[in-house]
């Protein structure tokens, strides 16, 4: 969890204010000497205040925005102690409609729709998003500004009890056999009728609190989410089981952040700048060059993993599935981190052409 002690204020001022606003040099996970590294000017950008940041309504879509406002705010001295900011919750048709897959009313860029209208419109400065949920094609006039420093990217288990022990090699044997398992994801769904057949999968959305809940409830035997979000919302200690990547696949750029902004704002582009986590950038790259190719929507069983080596190497993890789990096929390629969209797009294509031609529908 990031620090939130010195979160920034959110304020709606009377009149308009301005501000000189000095980027800072690039941050590189290490916040202490990012910080350090801010004092560094590159150059002054004049700013109407307040910067209006644009979130979804979800509890972690808020924690992850003011997350993001604080880090700003630390690495950005002159911000501190200004009335800088305001947050514009969006509504989103991907919050409003719960009794549905997002494949049926859409696919995962109703999560970013409204909030890509209200910054083309300008009622919004940038917007901040789970980077799983953007589209990998952003629409014209809008650009992904940076990526925040990744947190876990792997999946969990939830159960209703708790439990002593569980074998990491085999952690599904924890289920009952045809455990009922609530997950809106197909990605998961697959993965796991594939390793376990007999398992029954049903529906369900909503806030992570709101699954913790169902399950706690007894109306699912177990559920999966992200321990990204767990630990976003300090709630790490809900997770069961933690789900190995190489045995549960994670979604493209699970437990990134990213901050879109109009691509004409090149001010803003310079200032968010200064927190992009190169790591970050560049597994987030390949997994979504990956997606591009393979035209994935929410109703194609795909995940991707990419990872940064000690000898900076980039490995990459590419899967697609039938979301009933008869076919899974699981490849992995490794390159250099410049090289990010190609070692993605190359997976892409090894992918699809090792699958049949129905996953894709």
């Amino acid at each position: 969890m990031a620090d939130n002690s010195a979160a920034p204020q959110i304020v709606t001022p009377s009149a308009p204010r301005r501000m000189d606003v000095l980027a800072a040099q690039p941050f590189h996970g290490d916040p202490a000497a990012a910080a350090r590294a801010a004092q560094s000017r590159i150059k002054p950008h004049h700013r109407d205040l307040p910067l209006r940041v644009g979130t979804r309504a979800s509890p972690l879509a808020l924690v992850q925005t003011r997350n993001f406002l604080s880090l700003l705010t630390r690495l950005c001295p002159v911000l501190r102690g200004m009335e800088v900011f305001q947050e514009r919750v969006i509504q989103t048709t991907g919050d409003a409609v719960q009794d549905r897959r997002l494949a049926e009313i859409g696919g995962k860029g109703l999560f970013a729709k409204e909030i890509h209208e209200s910054l083309l419109d300008g009622r919004v400065d940038f917007a901040v998003h789970s980077l799983k949920d953007l589209e990998t094609t952003l629409p014209d006039g809008i650009s992904l500004a940076c990526t925040l420093k990744r947190e876990d990217a792997r999946d969990v288990l939830i159960l209703p009890d708790e439990i002593d022990d569980y074998d990491p090699e085999d952690p599904y044997a924890v289920l009952p056999e045809c455990a009922l398992v609530g997950t809106s994801s197909v990605r998961r769904q697959a993965q796991l009728l594939h390793a376990r057949p007999d398992l029954r999968i049903a529906l369900i959305r909503g806030s992570v609190q709101s699954r913790l809940a169902k399950v706690r409830d007894g109306q699912f035997e177990a559920s999966l989410l992200a321990l990204a979000g767990l630990r976003r919302l300090d709630l790490e200690h809900e997770a069961s089981v933690i789900l190995d990547p190489d045995i549960m696949v994670p979604s493209a750029a699970q437990g990134i952040v990213g901050v879109t902004v109009r691509t004409d704002d090149i001010e803003l582009r310079e200032m968010l700048r200064a927190i992009e986590d190169p790591e970050a950038r560049a597994v987030a790259t390949a997994e979504r060059a990956m997606l591009a190719v393979l035209d994935g929507s929410c109703a194609t069983p795909i995940g991707g993993h990419a990872r940064m080596q000690p000898d900076g190497t980039l490995i990459l993890t590419g899967l697609v599935a039938r979301a009933d789990g008869s076919f899974l096929c699981k490849r992995t390629l490794s390159g250099l981190p410049e090289d990010a969209e190609r070692l993605g797009r190359t997976m892409g294509a090894i992918l699809r052409a090792d699958s049949p031609c129905d996953v894709f529908g």
